[in-house]
């Protein structure tokens, strides 16, 4: 059975587009992954989401939308793609160990936060380790909190934290940063942004307490090591689109998908919605409106095939 259309990730971006989508009667699939909900699974307290004036966690905010596309119609499995033939239509969506055929797709793979590596930065995710000021920033009002990059996320995170915390330190590997000029001088000349130099986090203190309240740095230079309290870290050392299995099918700029008139990408029938394409804003808000768009544009295409 060849479905008219089957959506790509379960974040907000794809399950905005399986409400829309499943109201016009387009009984999509939704393909979630190993791990359903994309980056708002990972979060806490979402505050800045309309319509939740008290707040709401991550998880639940995701299981609201999915549960309000299942409503409609849309079917949702836990099956991870594996690859996808783009080359002719109906599309074909490989899976472990069987296939899809679609007339149209929706991407809303999202994009991954490049992390540190560490176990307790796992651990203390959403408990005092982020990967978005803007999204978390307002939670350490008053706090000492450090952020770990060098280039223009990290800058302009630590200059949005400013706002809130006492204190920010940036903490980068190298001695300068690499940062575009304008976006470095404006950090340098902050008097609330300090700056760790040759520095790397080893440790982050302490998923025990579930929450931070260090961390272990060690010199680049000498190997020093020595553990400095804070309330926050902030990773900010860039996000990976996760778009490896479209890679020479689709037009992609650093690894983006590239979109023009709306939501549509460089094949006909596929279209993109939330951070799989987007390098500027990555909020749960603009991700939901992206998958409405990407909804609108699939469900008006389908329809020009149908009329022609």
């Amino acid at each position: 059975m060849t479905r008219k259309v089957i959506i790509l990730g379960s974040g907000c971006a794809g399950s905005t587009a399986a409400i829309y989508t499943a109201r016009a009667n387009l009984a999509p699939l939704v393909l979630e992954g190993h791990e359903p909900g994309g980056q708002l699974s990972l979060t806490t307290d979402v505050e800045n989401y309309p319509g939740f004036p008290d707040g709401i966690q991550g998880p639940e905010l995701v299981d609201l939308m999915k549960r309000q596309a299942q409503r409609f119609g849309a079917e949702y499995r836990m099956e991870k793609v594996t690859g996808v033939d783009l080359a002719k239509r109906p599309f074909t969506v490989n899976i472990e160990e069987n296939s899809y055929e679609a007339q149209s797709l929706i991407i809303a793979t999202g994009a991954s936060a490049r992390m540190l590596g560490l176990e307790s930065e796992k651990k203390l995710l959403g408990r005092g380790v982020s990967t978005c000021a803007t999204c978390d920033g307002a939670f350490f009002r008053d706090k000492d909190v450090l952020v770990v990059g060098g280039g223009d996320t990290a800058v302009e995170e630590a200059t949005f934290l400013t706002k809130f915390a006492s204190k920010v330190t940036i903490v980068h590997r190298r001695d300068q940063l690499r940062a575009s000029k304008i976006m470095a001088d404006r950090a340098l000349k902050n008097k609330k942004v300090e700056f760790l130099w040759n520095t790397v986090i080893t440790d982050i203190l302490d998923p025990g307490k579930k929450e931070v309240t260090g961390v272990k740095i060690r010199n680049t230079r000498d190997g020093t090591e020595e553990t400095r309290k804070a309330d926050g870290v902030f990773i900010a050392i860039g996000h990976d689109p996760n778009t490896g299995i479209f890679e020479g099918q689709l037009e992609m700029n650093k690894g983006y998908i590239v979109l023009r008139n709306g939501s549509r990408t460089s094949v006909e029938g596929v279209f993109a919605a939330g951070d799989v394409h987007d390098i500027v804003y990555r909020q749960a808000v603009t991700a939901a409106g992206s998958g409405c768009r990407a909804a609108i544009d699939a469900e008006r295409w389908l329809e020009s095939r149908e009329s022609g």
